[in-house]
C-alpha cells in the first residue's frame, strides 16, 4: 500500500482511537455498576490511544495491503479496541461488542470473498473460526483452566479473518496471544505484581496476538 493511502487510514485509526474510550465507559457499566473505565475525565491520556489505534490500523493495511477484505480488518480491530479496554479493567468480553465484531467479520468477508470471486477464501475464513473456537473451547474445559467463553467466541470471532489470510496467519494467530499472556503473567509474577491466584484478562492477548498474526502471516 502506498503512503498517499497509508496516511487517510491512519488518521481514520486515530478518529477511531479517541472513540473507544466513550464506548468502553458505556458497555463497561454492568448491572447498574460503573466500573469508572479511566478517560479524559479520569487522568487519562486520549492522545496515546490515538496514537494505538492509528497503530493498529497502519499495521493491517500494510500487511492486507489490497485486499477486498481490508476494511473488514479495520472493523474488526475498531471493535476489539473497545473490548481489550472494557477487559482490561472490568475482566468481560460483553457479548454485544463480540457479537458486533462476529457480524462484521463474518458478513464482510462473505461480501469480499463474492465481490473479488475467490468463494475458497470465504471456506478458509470459516474453517479459520471452527479450528479457533474448538481450540479455545478445548482449553477452558481443561481442570483449572482460567479461559472464559468470552475469550472463546472472541477466538472464534478471530479465527475468520485470521483463516481468510490462510494457515500461517491462523497458527500465529492461535500461539502467539498465549505466548504473550504467558509472558506478562510470569514477568508479574516475578516482580510481585500480583498473586498466583489473580485473575487477568485474556482478550487483550488474544487481539494484540491475532494482529501480530496478520502482521506475521
Amino acid at each position: 500500500m502506498s503512503a498517499a493511502a497509508l496516511v487517510p487510514v491512519a488518521l481514520l485509526g486515530a478518529l477511531v482511537g479517541l472513540v473507544v474510550p466513550r464506548l468502553a465507559r458505556r458497555f463497561g457499566t454492568t448491572d447498574g455498576q460503573s466500573w469508572a473505565l479511566p478517560g479524559p475525565r479520569h487522568g487519562g491520556r486520549p492522545w496515546l490511544g490515538s496514537m494505538v489505534a492509528a497503530s493498529v490500523f497502519a499495521g493491517l493495511a500494510v500487511a492486507v495491503g489490497d485486499d477486498p477484505a481490508l476494511p473488514v480488518f479495520l472493523a474488526v480491530a475498531a471493535v476489539g479496541l473497545v473490548l481489550a479496554r472494557v477487559d482490561l479493567v472490568c475482566l468481560r468480553l460483553p457479548d454485544p461488542l463480540v457479537l458486533a465484531a462476529g457480524v462484521s467479520a463474518l458478513g464482510g468477508l462473505v461480501g469480499a470473498a463474492l465481490l473479488s470471486g475467490t468463494p475458497g477464501r470465504l471456506v478458509g475464513a470459516l474453517a479459520g473460526a471452527a479450528v479457533a473456537g474448538a481450540a479455545h473451547v478445548l482449553l477452558a474445559l481443561l481442570p483449572g483452566s482460567r479461559l472464559g467463553f468470552g475469550d472463546v467466541k472472541l477466538a472464534a470471532v478471530l479465527g475468520a479473518p485470521l483463516g481468510w489470510l490462510g494457515r500461517d496467519a491462523l497458527l500465529a494467530g492461535l500461539l502467539l496471544p498465549h505466548l504473550l499472556h504467558g509472558g506478562l503473567v510470569l514477568g508479574l509474577l516475578v516482580t510481585r505484581r500480583v498473586r498466583r491466584d489473580a485473575l487477568l484478562p485474556l482478550g487483550p492477548a488474544l487481539l494484540a496476538g491475532a494482529w501480530l498474526g496478520v502482521l506475521l502471516g
